[in-house]
C-alpha cells in the first residue's frame, strides 16, 4: 500500500513532458540571471544556470499546520519559499527547488488546521526528490525543513537518515547528498535568545518568532490577521522551554507563547538569521569558487 502510494505521488510531482536536449543561448540570459527558482525556470534556463556552476540543488520542506487564530495554515510554506530562495541568493551557486509543502504531522478536529505526512512518506518522497535532481544535473543536494517534523533525534531523523544512505549511495560518482540542520532549531533558539535578552517572553509555536516571519513575508494581509495580534496570546512557556498548560490565564487556541509583540522588523531579522546560519554550514558542505 505504502509503494503504491509513494509512487502515486511521486508521479504526480515530477512527471514531466520529453523535451529536446539543446538549450537556447539566449533562454537563460538577460532578464532572468537572478532566478533561483527551479519552478519559475524554463530547461533551458536550468541547463544554462547548471553548466554556469549552479550544481547545488535546495530541497526545503514547508508544511501545513493551525499557526493559532492570527496566522494562515500554510505558514511553513509561504516562509519557506522565500527563505531557499534567500539562501540560494546568497549561496551564488544553487538552485531552490519546489518546496515539498506536507512534513510529519497529525490532523486535528479541534484545530482544523494541519494536513501530515508520516515520517515513512517523507523519506520516501525526499529520496525521490533527491534523486530526481541528481537525475537533472546537480552535483550536489542539499536536504532541510520549516518544520520539526522528520527532524527528530537519531533514527526519527529523516532528513539526516535520506542525506546519508544517498551520499553513500552517489558519492564515488562525485555526487553527494547533505542536511542542513542549522537553518531550523540552531537558528531558532538563537533568535529566542536574542529575544529574551530584550525582554521578550519566550514562545514556541505560533508565537512572536512564527508570527514575525509570516508579516515580514506579508505583502497583501493574507497571511497574518493583523486585527488579532494584540489577543495573539495562548498557553505561556516556561524558564524551562517547555509550555504550561495549567498556568493562570493560559488559552488553548492554538499559540504557545505570546505573539503580541510580533514586528515585520522582528521577522527580517530572524530570516537573516536562519539565511545566514544555513549559508555558512552549506558552504562547508560545498566551499565557494575564489
Amino acid at each position: 500500500m505504502r509503494n503504491f502510494f509513494v509512487t502515486g505521488f511521486a508521479l504526480a510531482l515530477f512527471t514531466t513532458a520529453a523535451l529536446s536536449p539543446t538549450p537556447s543561448a539566449a533562454a537563460g540570459s538577460g532578464s532572468h540571471k537572478q532566478l533561483v527558482e527551479f519552478e519559475l525556470m524554463t530547461w533551458p534556463e536550468v541547463k544554462d544556470a547548471l553548466a554556469a556552476g549552479k550544481t547545488t540543488a535546495l530541497i526545503y520542506t514547508g508544511g501545513v499546520e493551525q499557526r493559532g487564530p492570527q496566522n494562515a495554515n500554510g505558514g511553513h510554506n509561504l516562509m519557506a519559499r522565500e527563505i531557499v530562495k534567500a539562501i540560494a541568493l546568497r549561496l551564488g551557486n544553487a538552485i531552490a527547488m519546489p518546496v515539498l509543502p506536507l512534513s510529519p504531522n497529525n490532523a486535528s478536529a479541534e484545530f482544523p488546521g494541519t494536513i501530515g505526512l508520516t515520517n515513512d512518506v517523507l523519506e520516501a518522497v525526499l529520496e525521490r526528490m533527491v534523486e530526481q535532481s541528481i537525475a537533472t544535473g546537480f552535483k550536489n543536494v542539499v536536504v532541510m525543513g520549516d518544520h520539526g517534523g522528520g527532524q527528530g533525534e537519531g533514527d526519527k531523523n529523516i532528513y539526516r537518515k535520506v542525506a546519508t544512505k544517498l551520499n553513500d549511495n552517489y558519492s564515488a560518482q562525485g555526487i553527494h547528498v547533505f542536511y542542513c540542520d542549522q537553518v531550523y532549531m540552531p537558528a531558532n533558539a538563537a533568535f529566542e535568545k536574542s529575544l529574551a535578552d530584550r525582554g521578550y517572553p519566550p514562545s514556541l509555536h505560533a508565537g512572536v518568532t512564527d508570527t514575525s516571519i509570516m508579516m515580514y513575508f506579508d505583502h497583501d494581509g493574507t497571511y497574518v490577521r493583523k486585527n488579532l495580534i494584540s489577543t495573539a496570546v495562548g498557553i505561556p512557556v516556561g524558564p524551562d522551554g517547555k509550555p504550561q498548560p495549567n498556568a493562570p490565564g493560559a488559552q488553548k487556541n492554538g499559540i504557545m507563547g505570546d505573539a503580541r509583540r510580533s514586528s515585520a522588523k522582528l521577522g527580517k531579522e530572524a530570516v537573516d538569521l536562519k539565511v545566514d546560519y544555513a549559508v555558512k554550514q552549506i558552504e562547508t558542505f560545498v566551499p565557494p569558487k575564489k
